[in-house]
């Protein structure tokens, strides 16, 4: 096993007990909003499923693993739903989950402004016997007597505003804040609990030839712990350990069918060097006639761990040629 197995389960074996970002992390995010926005539930005119697999940092062991599974569909013109299920595997912890989504629209201006809400659970556990400790296990009080399996219901909510040259959204997926594990030692009271994060996302859609060729940009901004930091009594602040994450995206739509993007993710922090600068990424994606959508994306690490990340992407769009001659969706 390679030397460095120690810190990084360590690092991601405690990220759970941590004020850190918890939350799944898609270089493809574009192609799935449903599952950190329930507002995006039926905005497309045709059942939409996608299923997307990441895994960061190849080779580094203990390194996160995640597989999301996004069903949505519009049931009438202002009534859509949908579906997810996730999976999380980071070291010693992992997490798997369902949300239901419901969300109203309505037309607004040029556009349709979506109300969504979600109701899901998460079982969280922990594995703590993969992990190396100094003293017994039984004796250190930061992983004795916890909880390492427990059922964690939620719910979240999120607003999304569309038409079809551009795109707007903020959310909050899951607004209740779990507690983990609370103990007193004696010394030190130590906390552990969900953070609730908060995205907002936006895009447009240039014509640079008709519809022939389409400039998309697009930006995804990730928060945790806003408005939720407040301690019990009052007498300050939880430090919140992970920095507001952005991704900014420019990719090129050929003839509706062939994608081709470039991303670049970092955080407001690296200015002031409180963060480091993450990746710069490339996919790919089609769409083809059938409905049936394949992608796939590359990550290059630019922080110290170094080692790239991948994602696949399978999806099927019901009634899409259909529906595409008569309103041609980009988003």
């Amino acid at each position: 096993m390679r030397k460095t197995i120690l810190i990084t389960l360590m690092i991601f074996g405690v990220m759970g007990f941590m004020n850190a970002q918890q939350e799944p992390m898609y270089t493809k995010y574009m192609f799935n909003s449903l599952s950190f926005n329930p507002a995006y539930a039926g905005s497309h005119e045709y059942m939409s499923i996608r299923l997307l697999y990441r895994n960061q940092w190849v080779g580094y062991e203990g390194a996160p693993q995640s597989q999301t599974v996004t069903a949505h569909t519009p049931l009438n013109d202002r009534i859509g739903v949908g579906l997810s299920f996730f999976n999380d595997d980071i070291g010693v912890h992992a997490s798997t989950g369902a949300n239901l989504s419901y969300a109203y629209r309505f037309l607004l201006g040029p556009g349709k402004l979506s109300l969504g809400l979600q109701a899901g659970v998460t079982n969280w556990r922990a594995d703590f016997e993969q992990l190396r400790f100094r003293e017994p296990q039984a004796t250190d009080n930061a992983f004795a007597n916890i909880s390492e399996n427990q059922w964690l219901p939620n719910f979240g909510a999120g607003l999304f505003y569309y038409s079809k040259l551009w795109y707007a959204g903020f959310s909050a997926p899951r607004l209740l804040e779990n507690n983990l594990r609370s103990s007193n030692t004696g010394i030190v009271v130590e906390e552990a609990r969900t953070r609730r994060h908060y995205y907002f996302h936006a895009g447009l859609a240039l014509p640079l030839a008709g519809d022939d060729l389409i400039f998309k940009p697009s930006l995804l901004i990730k928060n945790v712990g806003l408005f939720s930091g407040f301690s019990s009594n009052n007498t300050g602040l939880f430090e919140i350990g992970a920095p507001t994450e952005f991704d900014i995206d420019a990719s090129l739509l050929f003839f509706d069918t062939f994608w081709v993007g470039l991303s670049f993710r970092s955080a407001f922090e690296a200015v002031t060097n409180n963060s480091s600068v993450d990746s710069v990424d490339a996919w790919v994606s089609f769409q083809l006639p059938s409905g049936i959508r394949i992608g796939a994306a590359f990550d290059q690490t630019l922080t110290k761990i170094g080692d790239p990340s991948f994602e696949v992407m399978l999806g099927y769009d019901f009634d899409y040629e259909l529906k595409r001659m008569n309103t041609p969706r980009y988003f």
